[in-house]
């Protein structure tokens, strides 16, 4: 099946070539040849005319100083008869008023009447002309030419001096210039036809490749790569495909790790929340305390359950383009400060300090999503304590830099790997991390910084841990609203 298909769209683009590019191609050759042939024929035809022409003419007014018929006929005769007559293969003949050849210098036309158009309009009775004429021979059917020019007296014509020539040596001429013209026309065409086969290969055969390729990648086989031959369309093709398929390769990749972990987050909770429930059920923990205990594990970690299903929620909302923004005015310091308090707590009972630097400034009103914005405060500051909680120490602060506000959030714990540090943003990642989670909160809150004209940084601190930064313009209402 592949190896047809192949063949099918070599074909097509071979057609296509042949009907667009090669057939404008034969036309244009076609008619320069036809417009040539026709063009040196019209020269030579019209040459032999003036020149027949002209030699009748230089007769005519010679005999016009003849005023008898007598001495007329008789210098026909003597020039006639003369030596070098005829010798260039041109026929001279004297004809009368009845259109009858009265001497010829072959001798042999003598006495007969042509009776083609040119005699005819040499002899009109008005408006008689020199007259030529090209066709076949009536007698002998020899393609010929022949120039009438009428001798007049008064106005009228006495006589006509014909001259005639076989255009049999001008025919062959003619045929072997337009076999040659037709010979260069098709090498023309042999040169476009094979120079275009050329093209039409460097085309297809990466083409071909490349469907190859993409079927492969289609039927699963991501990350697959395709060797680059040249910097052209098709090497820009080939580079994004090859980045397509990276690409693939690579969010495959994170589904599955993102599948493997929110079944392993899931699972954990659910087991401890199980556990419990069927000890307590059972009867089997009589100690007041160790009720009270288990209690707290299941509502902790269904709390768990709910923030991790609502993350769910908000990374589907995203994809489909349900994510909106319930804008009002909002005080960004009050909105980081009650996180930064809710929290403090949170991290007190698990050995870690919260501290907290405002600055002392005054933030005006901003227009935002204050519960947007909360979740995005709230998810930074547990980032902080799950994966930097081992510095023992979280800092938070949030100041003014002219137009923007500024919140940082500062761990103390390992930081992140350089070669992870600008995928930490993307869904689903989650990188040599062993911590808690799904991979896509910090993609989340990218997602509702951005719409808020703000900017999310994370980036290694100075020393140790890492540092995530804030920026919010003052004027995030109209920033959303653009």
């Amino acid at each position: 099946m592949k190896l047809k298909l192949k063949k099918g769209t070599r074909k097509g683009i071979r057609q296509r070539w042949m009907t667009n590019s090669l057939g404008i191609v034969f036309l244009i050759v076609a008619l320069a040849v036809t417009a040539f042939s026709v063009a040196m024929g019209s020269y030579y035809y019209s040459t032999m005319t003036s020149g027949l022409q002209a030699r009748a003419e230089n007769v005519v007014e010679f005999l016009s100083n003849y005023t008898t018929q007598r001495e007329y006929y008789q210098w026909a005769v003597s020039y006639i008869n003369s030596s070098d007559k005829g010798l260039d293969g041109v026929e001279v003949q004297f004809l009368d008023t009845n259109g009858a050849i009265r001497f010829s210098s072959f001798g042999l036309t003598a006495y007969s009447a042509p009776g083609t158009p040119d005699v005819a309009g040499a002899l009109a009775s008005e408006n008689p002309q020199t007259t030529s004429w090209t066709g076949n021979n009536p007698s002998t059917g020899e393609h010929i030419m022949a120039v009438s020019v009428p001798q007049l007296r008064g106005g009228r014509p006495v006589a006509v001096v014909r001259y005639v020539t076989s255009l049999r040596l001008v025919d062959r001429q003619m045929m072997v210039i337009i076999a040659l013209s037709a010979a260069v026309g098709l090498g023309i065409l042999a040169i476009v036809y094979f120079s275009g086969l050329y093209f039409v290969k460097s085309i297809v055969e990466p083409v071909t490749q490349v469907t190859g390729i993409t079927r492969r990648i289609a039927a699963g086989s991501y990350g697959v790569q395709i060797e680059k031959r040249n910097d052209d369309e098709i090497g820009d093709l080939t580079d994004a495909i090859n980045d397509m398929s990276t690409r693939i390769d690579q969010a495959e990749k994170m589904k599955n790790e993102f599948i493997s972990s929110v079944s392993h987050e899931l699972r954990t909770p659910l087991t401890a929340i199980n556990g419990w429930a069927e000890t307590i059920q059972n009867g089997e923990v009589r100690d007041a305390e160790d009720v009270k205990k288990g209690m707290e594990i299941i509502v902790s970690e269904a709390r768990r359950l709910t923030n991790m299903v609502e993350e769910l929620l908000e990374f589907s909302r995203l994809q489909d383009g349900r994510f909106a923004l319930s804008m009002e005015q909002v005080d960004l310091k009050a909105e980081f400060e009650d996180a930064v308090y809710t929290y403090r707590e949170f991290f007190r009972k698990d050995g870690l300090e919260l501290r907290y630097e405002d600055g002392g400034e005054e933030f005006p009103l901003t227009e935002a999503d204050p519960s947007r914005l909360r979740q995005v405060f709230c998810n930074i500051l547990d980032n902080a304590a799950k994966h930097g909680g081992a510095g023992g120490r979280i800092d938070a602060a949030i100041r003014r830099e002219g137009e923007w506000a500024v919140i940082t959030v500062r761990d103390y714990g390992p930081g992140i790997p350089a070669d992870e540090l600008p995928y930490v943003k993307t869904k689903f990642y989650k990188g040599s991390s062993k911590a808690r989670g799904s991979g896509i909160g910090l993609a989340v809150c990218d997602e509702i910084v951005g719409r808020h004209g703000g900017e999310l940084i994370i980036e290694n601190a100075v020393g140790d841990g890492c540092i995530v930064t804030i920026r919010l313009p003052q004027n995030a209402g109209q920033e959303a609203g653009t």
